[in-house]
């Protein structure tokens, strides 16, 4: 059996933070797709591509439409894949949503959505976590500062940095409504976290996020030497970036409500293996196994 190269320790007993060991964009120079090649070299910059418009008007109400339906579905709430919020106990987020609605299938085999993940993971692709996201008006808690690889590779198995994630707004996101913040340029260096991995870490982290939480001082370093870049846009923009950029959210406590959907691709070729720092993987509605091209 072998054994792999682990590139990126982390949940060790000091915070260390180390270059990136692999590319950014994976695809050679002039693969054609949808992403034009100067919209790629800024990706590969920044970590991140902000589209103003991915999907039109009439497309957002089918989708918000699909996600009320969701969340009001008494049988989706008692579904473990729902996390609810600690206070007001309303669901926060649906996992497997591609596999749970048909609508939000055809979602993530659109072209423009999985032709996107394609071209910069340079492979095909399976979905290794969907979900929707809803953070109503008055209250709505964010997501504190952490980089999305260092979960999936020490509680996941993702062995390497070729996974990319989309969010598609489904509601207008202001600078006041608890948008996503990145901090362009962070995903070159991975910041191993300090602490080791609770047992069933996923079931409190989905909520609030607590191992794998980089430091203020890491995090003041991070800032001063990238900045923070706040997202706005539109319902139907669409933000996709680098699985290992630093980003989080602000809580919501003005009454406009912004849900999204969220979809992680991961390449065929980085499927998940054992755990880098968990003793078992997390379920497969968090973290696939199955590693099915998207077709």
């Amino acid at each position: 059996m072998t054994t792999l190269t682990d590139l990126y320790p982390t949940r060790g007993a000091a915070e260390v933070a180390v270059p990136r060991q692999d590319p950014v964009v994976w695809s050679e120079p002039g693969t054609p797709g949808p992403i034009a090649a100067a919209e790629l070299q800024s990706y590969e910059r920044d970590g991140f591509l902000a589209i103003e418009q991915l999907i039109g008007d009439e497309e957002v109400s089918v989708y918000r439409g699909e996600l009320e339906r969701l969340v009001s579905d008494p049988a989706i709430r008692a579904d473990e894949r729902s996390i609810v919020e600690p206070k007001s106990q309303e669901i926060r987020s649906v996992f497997e949503v591609h596999k749970i609605s048909e609508i939000f299938a055809r979602l993530v085999r659109d072209e423009r959505v999985v032709g996107r993940a394609r071209q910069i993971l340079g492979s095909d692709v399976y979905v290794h976590q969907s979900r929707i996201n809803v953070k109503p008006g008055f209250g709505a808690s964010g997501f504190y500062w952490h980089s999305d690889f260092e979960t999936w590779h020490a509680e996941d198995g993702l062995p390497n940095m070729r996974t990319v994630s989309v969010s598609i707004a489904l509601t207008e996101n202001y600078d006041t409504n608890g948008g996503l913040m990145i901090m362009p340029g962070s995903h070159k260096t991975f910041l191993g976290c300090a602490g080791a991995t609770p047992k069933d870490n996923y079931k409190k982290s989905l909520q609030m996020q607590d191992a794998g939480t980089p430091s203020d001082e890491a995090l003041t370093k991070f800032a001063e030497a990238h900045g923070i870049k706040l997202f706005t846009g539109r319902a139907g923009s669409a933000t996709w970036f680098d699985c290992n950029c630093m980003h989080g959210s602000g809580d919501n406590i003005t009454p406009f409500p912004r849900s999204n959907v969220f979809i992680v691709f991961n390449s065929v070729e980085n499927a998940a293996v054992q755990p880098f720092a968990a003793p078992v993987p997390r379920p497969d509605f968090i973290g696939a196994r199955d590693f099915t091209p998207v077709k």
